[in-house]
């Protein structure tokens, strides 16, 4: 031990280990139940969401958006034919990050009374972590009834021979960066590959987008990665697919990259958006039986397997990365964490009970804010027949819809709603189109709340919106289309 460490013990009903939105909420939710907890944190209040995700990011898409639409309306077009104002765009995504200073949060978890502890925590044995503060100082924190590892997840780089003397950007420079590079390749073609690729191509970029897979967003329904590549195309950027990167090398201030077919691409920089893997690798996970490094296996409660004081919630379970499923996760294992403090004998653990995380298995919502935007919920056609359900796929044109044309002139789009054959209720429904972020909660609802097809006939949409598709699809399910 150093002169400036100490080793003061604490105790807690419930510690956290990362104080992203996730960990931020397990912790509202034992203090909501009177429990104490304490949250640990080795970089800012607010985590990934708030600084390097979803915050920038929007903040960057959302002018890119609003100029897109504004083209599109008559009597509108004319006035919004110029550049973005690229550095009032950054500007603003500066404001939206708070200029990466979370004091607002830090006061917010003040007003709920949970203890923050800056350092880097570890688990050392059950119910017992460790925090190795910026000074060096060492405190230990011992938890009465739960620890909850809600640490995230870190952007992967591939293996390649002198990528780190290239420096390329992760999500984190992507969104972040202060200013427009000329030239910019992105290798991915994923969620941040894309909505990167949309922001700085608008933001004055020119981006070339180099795809290992068959299309974008190869996790949502193929047509999505075909809108959304089209767009892309049209507003200039090279979509490339069916294509690696062999090399990187930076000759000077250009980044060099060889593909495997062949072909030589030169640019200012270059975003590897090629996969996630967890913050659990310097953990202490090995001092409890488990491999550091890994992702935490869980019930639907988010107690670790095996275990019955150690939770994973959000991206470190691998069941749902995105902040919004993991801040539902977070209110679930909240309350299964207060109720088993409690002696509650027995926990509503059954499919949409109040301590399951069932919608991580049947109604995962995601908006991917290009343009067109693309969103979607639960199963696509692919993943229900994967799983064995009897489903028909149900398709209609948006631009069919007349608040689709009052939207937007030559408006594009496709909607598509997968019924279970049995039930007659919804598996998955997805939307591709300007402004179809706003229409995927009712979506989410319609496949959360197992709503039968008959009963969807009686919630009739307000004419004339977007909304209108939901008759649309109704119908042709009726028709036999």
């Amino acid at each position: 031990m150093t002169d400036t460490e100490t080793d003061e013990t604490h105790v807690y009903d419930v510690v956290v280990l990362g104080a992203g939105p996730v960990g931020e909420n397990v912790a509202d939710r034992a203090r909501a139940a009177g429990l104490s907890a304490a949250i640990v944190e080795s970089e800012l209040v607010g985590g990934e969401c708030s600084y390097w995700a979803c915050m920038p990011s929007k903040a960057l898409l959302r002018p890119v958006i609003a100029r897109a639409d504004a083209r599109r309306v008559p009597g509108l077009r004319q006035a919004v034919q110029g550049p973005l104002d690229a550095a009032a765009v950054l500007a603003h995504r500066d404001y939206f990050t708070s200029h990466w200073k979370d004091d607002g949060q830090v006061q917010w978890l003040e007003g709920v009374g949970v203890d923050l502890y800056r350092g880097h925590g570890r688990l050392d044995g059950p119910r017992r972590v460790t925090v190795e503060g910026p000074g060096g100082e060492r405190q230990v924190l011992t938890a009465r009834h739960a620890v909850a590892v809600s640490t995230g997840t870190r952007a992967v780089l591939p293996d390649l021979p002198g990528l780190a003397e290239v420096k390329p950007w992760t999500s984190r420079e992507a969104t972040g960066a202060q200013a427009v590079p000329g030239r910019l390749v992105v290798v991915g073609g994923g969620v941040v590959g894309v909505e990167m690729a949309t922001a700085w191509q608008a933001l004055g970029s020119q981006v070339t987008v180099l795809v290992r897979g068959k299309g974008l967003l190869p996790r949502m329904e193929p047509f999505a990665g075909e809108l959304v590549a089209e767009a892309l195309t049209e507003a200039g950027a090279d979509v490339r697919t069916g294509v690696s990167v062999e090399s990187v090398t930076r000759e000077g201030t250009t980044v060099v990259v060889t593909t495997s077919t062949g072909d030589r691409v030169e640019a200012d920089e270059i975003l590897f958006a090629t996969g996630r893997a967890p913050r659990t690798d310097d953990l202490g996970l090995e001092t409890v039986g488990l491999t550091p490094g890994s992702w935490l296996e869980v019930d639907d409660s988010c107690r670790v397997t095996g275990s019955d004081w150690l939770y994973g919630v959000g991206d470190v379970n691998h069941r749902a990365l995105l902040t919004h499923q993991g801040k539902y996760q977070a209110r679930i294992a909240g309350a299964a964490i207060a109720a088993r403090a409690a002696g509650v004998p027995l926990l509503e653990t059954d499919a949409w009970g109040a301590h399951s995380a069932t919608a991580d298995h049947a109604a995962v919502p995601q908006v991917v804010f290009t343009d067109p935007e693309a969103a979607a919920v639960g199963l696509s056609l692919a993943e229900a027949e994967q799983a064995g359900h009897r489903v028909r796929a149900v398709d209609v044109d948006l631009a069919t819809v007349a608040g689709a044309g009052l939207y937007a002139d030559g408006y594009r789009g496709r909607a598509r709603m997968i019924v279970d054959l049995d039930s007659e209720t919804l598996r998955g429904v997805t939307f591709v189109g300007p402004g179809v972020g706003e229409l995927i909660h009712s979506a989410t609802i319609a496949v959360a709340g197992e709503v039968p097809v008959n009963r969807l006939w009686h919630a009739v949409p307000s004419y004339p919106t977007v909304s209108e598709v939901w008759l649309r699809l109704l119908e042709a399910y009726r028709d036999g289309k």
